[in-house]
């Protein structure tokens, strides 16, 4: 058991005022030790606030008078305290096991911890789930929750996740839903195994059985060059296809049998096949957005929105950290880099968006629409991933040596050059390299910028 430690105060605020400070170990709260941010956050909730703190070893108690509700203004250092719920299933296809050796500690790291899931948007199996812990989401109302459902089969979700409690782990599923508790579901679909008939029979148990689910992701496995598993392929531009108009006929039998689609198939699946991206009402309010699915509408109504003038609707994140004031940015979250890897002075020649392959197929089409409300040429690079290989294609995934690659090999005029921000975690990539080691072997200012219309046309304004 490790005690939250303070990482930031807020001056001024009611922790300020009695003299906490960055370092110091919260030991107990009105007699609490919490085992996560949320008890804490549910702990500071009153006006009167009994703490036990221990700063260099020496403990003292302190007591905090503030209106109910109101934050204590202090961030920690992480969001569970106890330890984290690691998951103990070993899917084929998970994509931990398909990383290179000697990348950052973290990464090696699978939780199936559903605070985690309700604090930050992660998917969890809930094979480590327990009847003390839907008592506890259930009470506490924690939601919304994100789990892999991946096939309803009993036999093949056991399979997959190479776990026999996987066969019945998801009558939780069934708990949560039936005690209103708000759950988003994915699919990664594995062709050969969960795809075909089983995807069919999913779909429709998925309708009968869990009906009351917000929303389910279907989403293709991701398939590096270090993956070792003989019989997990990469879909077919002709089964991605078919996923899509599977999903599609399932989508219009929801919305007849439970007034809305619920299945949504993503972005990487529509790319792949081919096909045209689904309307902004065709994603509901884009559900999950963060796992890839309905990114590229959104990038494509803010730009229509921004040419007509019309205020933005920002997609709404999921996961609830930032409503609780002390939890830390964590994960794909984490806090980004927003500054310059190469100086402030812009270069010659139009501004680069350098990007992954599914990117540049989502940018390249609206590229003259991007220089037109800019006031910028654009050029868009694709930075190919050989480090991970395989079918990763996504920017997010992109790593600071195959950046510098694409930088080295570009050779016309650029002004400056804009990566997305959600490649970086503060200013490091994956491959732990840093901007500013990848700004060295640029000719012009390397900027991080968020992924939206509008963080590409400041980039490029700049």
């Amino acid at each position: 058991m490790s005690f939250p430690t303070v990482s930031e105060i807020v001056a001024g605020s009611p922790a300020s005022d009695v003299g906490l400070a960055v370092g110091d170990e919260l030991l107990s709260i009105c007699g609490v030790v919490p085992s996560d941010v949320i008890e804490y956050q549910q702990l500071v909730d009153e006006s009167e606030i009994d703490l036990t703190v221990r700063r260099g070893g020496l403990e003292w108690d302190v007591t905090i008078e503030k209106a109910v509700g109101a934050p204590l203004g202090l961030r920690l250092s992480s969001s569970i305290f106890d330890r984290v719920q690691t998951c103990d299933n070993h899917c084929e296809f998970c994509f931990i096991y398909q990383l290179p050796p000697g990348m950052r500690k973290s990464l090696y790291l699978k939780d199936d911890d559903y605070r985690l899931s309700f604090l930050y948007g992660n998917f969890t199996t809930l094979t480590r789930f327990t009847e003390l812990d839907l008592a506890r989401v259930v009470d506490e109302q924690l939601g919304p929750l994100y789990v892999s459902i991946h096939a309803t089969d009993p036999a093949v979700r056991s399979a997959m996740l190479r776990n026999d409690r996987g066969a019945t782990s998801l009558r939780w599923l069934r708990g949560l839903l039936e005690h209103g508790i708000e759950v988003h579901g994915q699919v990664v679909l594995c062709p050969t195994i969960n795809g075909g008939e089983i995807l069919e029979r999913t779909f429709a148990e998925i309708i009968v059985c869990y009906p009351r689910l917000a929303s389910v992701g279907i989403v293709p496995l991701g398939l590096s060059k270090f993956n070792k598993e003989s019989n997990l392929r990469v879909h077919t531009n002709e089964e991605a296809r078919s996923v899509v108009e599977a999903t599609e006929h399932w989508q219009r039998v929801a919305l007849k049998q439970l007034g809305r689609r619920m299945f949504f198939a993503s972005d990487e699946l529509y790319l792949q096949a081919g096909g045209e991206i689904p309307s902004r009402a065709e994603y509901e309010n884009f559900p999950q957005h963060e796992n890839g699915i309905g990114m590229a509408r959104a990038l494509y109504d803010e730009l229509e929105e921004l040419e007509r003038g019309a205020g933005h609707r920002p997609v709404e994140s999921t996961g609830k950290y930032e409503t609780l004031a002390a939890a830390p940015a964590e994960g794909y979250r984490a806090l980004r880099t927003t500054g310059n890897g190469a100086g402030d002075s812009r270069g010659v020649g139009p501004t680069v968006i350098l990007t992954g392959a599914y990117g540049a197929r989502v940018l390249q089409p609206i590229r003259e629409r991007l220089e037109r409300l800019s006031g910028r040429a654009i050029r868009v690079v694709t930075v190919g991933n050989a480090f991970f290989g395989g079918n990763v294609a996504v920017s997010g995934l992109m790593v600071g040596q195959d950046i510098r690659s694409a930088l080295k090999a570009d050779t016309e005029p650029a002004a400056a050059y804009l990566i997305p921000d959600v490649t970086l975690s503060g200013n490091r990539f994956l491959d732990d390299t840093s901007i500013g080691d990848v700004a060295s072997d640029a000719s012009a200012p390397l900027l991080a910028v968020p992924t939206s219309i509008a963080g590409i046309l400041a980039g490029a304004r700049r």
